[in-house]
């Protein structure tokens, strides 16, 4: 059975954080909110809803923007102390990007003819990440060679047979399934929520890698000497190909160079963009992505918030 918080109602706790001046709080929530299957956060009405864990504590917060264009986290009443608002104050700004200054990725497509209206558009949209390292390598993993409707699906039946929620409102709130959960499992028992059997024992073998501690974010960071380094750690892992170890480079690790060029969205993206009759080949991305160099995954994921 999942392990049930009991249901929090209030919010009279509160840590603010500044944000930076290319920032666009109701962009991101329109980003968070583009799928009615995501189960890991809720966002409406202005409001966003994440539940996060840490040292075993479970809790669920409200992010909002207050009149000072700050964000303000609320936090449930008897929720952990101070440790804890850090630690999630941290969340939120890695979550939302909130450290990065885009100015220089501005200056670059405000001078690139396809990227100026989409940036026009969207000013202020952060590449909204995923700082936890198995939920970010489990979504790629889920993802890969089928549609993101269908991705959605298979990540909800994972979280809701296996992941922790906290009720608020009415509303239930799914945390990720930690890795010690899934990997005790057996591959039978994903292949009934539709998962083929080689994406189950992908993602039961990556959670035993992160129990075991034979890989972790921190330990891929500390050990790797540069981002080449870090994509060939992320590649030797068994499941993780050229476009997975991009795809985690770019929304865990927060390589701004990271470029999933094999991105059937990007590809979508760009035709559409474009105005093409057929997707483009890899080498005319390459030719593209020239112009874009060092915020490959800025631009990427502004095309795909194209697609929205």
């Amino acid at each position: 059975m999942n392990p049930v918080h009991s249901v929090q109602k209030l919010f009279p706790i509160q840590s603010i954080i500044p944000t930076p001046p290319e920032f666009s709080f109701a962009e991101c929530l329109r980003f968070l909110n583009r799928s009615p299957r995501e189960c890991l956060h809720y966002a409406g009405d202005g409001e966003l809803f994440k539940p996060l864990k840490f040292d075993d504590a479970a809790v669920l917060v409200r992010v909002r923007q207050n009149d000072a264009g700050e964000l303000a986290i609320d936090f449930p009443k008897g929720a952990p102390g101070e440790t804890f608002r850090a630690a999630a104050a941290n969340y939120i700004r890695e979550w939302l990007d909130l450290e990065r200054d885009l100015k220089p990725f501005y200056a670059i497509a405000n001078n690139d003819s396809l990227l100026e209206k989409l940036v026009q558009q969207y000013y202020g949209l952060r590449l909204i990440g995923i700082p936890d390292l198995f939920e970010a390598l489990g979504w790629a993993v889920i993802g890969q060679q089928i549609n993101l409707p269908f991705a959605y699906t298979l990540k909800k039946r994972l979280v809701e047979a296996f992941g922790e929620k906290i009720v608020h409102r009415r509303r239930e709130h799914w945390l990720f399934p930690d890795p010690a959960t899934v990997a005790g499992l057996e591959p039978e028992d994903l292949l009934g929520m539709q998962f083929s059997r080689r994406k189950a024992e992908y993602l039961i073998g990556i959670a035993q890698l992160l129990t075991s501690g034979e890989i972790s974010r921190e330990k891929i960071l500390r050990e790797s000497d540069g981002i080449e380094e870090m994509r060939r750690r992320l590649q030797s892992i068994r499941g993780v190909g050229e476009w997975t170890a991009d795809y985690v480079l770019m929304k865990c690790f927060r390589v701004p160079s990271a470029f999933p060029i094999g991105d059937a969205g990007l590809h979508n993206a760009l035709k559409n963009q474009l105005g093409l009759s057929r997707k483009p080949s890899p080498a005319e991305i390459k030719v593209l992505a020239r112009r874009w160099k060092g915020w490959e995954a800025y631009a990427t994921f502004y095309l795909w918030r194209s697609l929205v």
